[in-house]
């Protein structure tokens, strides 16, 4: 086998380990998502709520949570997002490279 094709080899895999990274941020980031939908759901249906501060747990406006929350819940799929357009250029270039390295070990 050349060398050519064993540093596309190499290539190949680092983008698989590339690809089960983004996936596990992508999993953290849906879980995430979640639990502040949820959130905000619970919020929805109280009269007032707390929100933690340093250690302690005060009161605080509702309407002020709620605006906290929807802007992580904002950020979050921003993240998500992101992470998806990494994830498919990576798919496209691995399979790209795997092509080419499939043809070349035909040879």
């Amino acid at each position: 086998m050349k060398k050519e094709t064993e540093q596309k080899i190499g290539q190949l895999q680092l983008m698989e380990q590339s690809l089960q990274a983004l996936l596990v941020q992508k999993q953290q980031f849906q879980t995430q998502l979640i639990e502040l939908e949820s959130a905000l759901k619970e919020l929805e249906k109280k009269e007032y709520a707390y929100k933690i501060v340093g250690s302690i747990m005060v009161k605080a406006p509702k309407e002020e949570i709620e605006k906290e929350l929807k802007s992580k819940i904002e950020l979050v799929k921003l993240r998500i997002k992101s992470i998806e357009k990494q994830e498919s250029n990576i798919k496209e270039k691995a399979t790209s490279l795997q092509k080419e390295i499939m043809s070349e070990l035909k040879k």
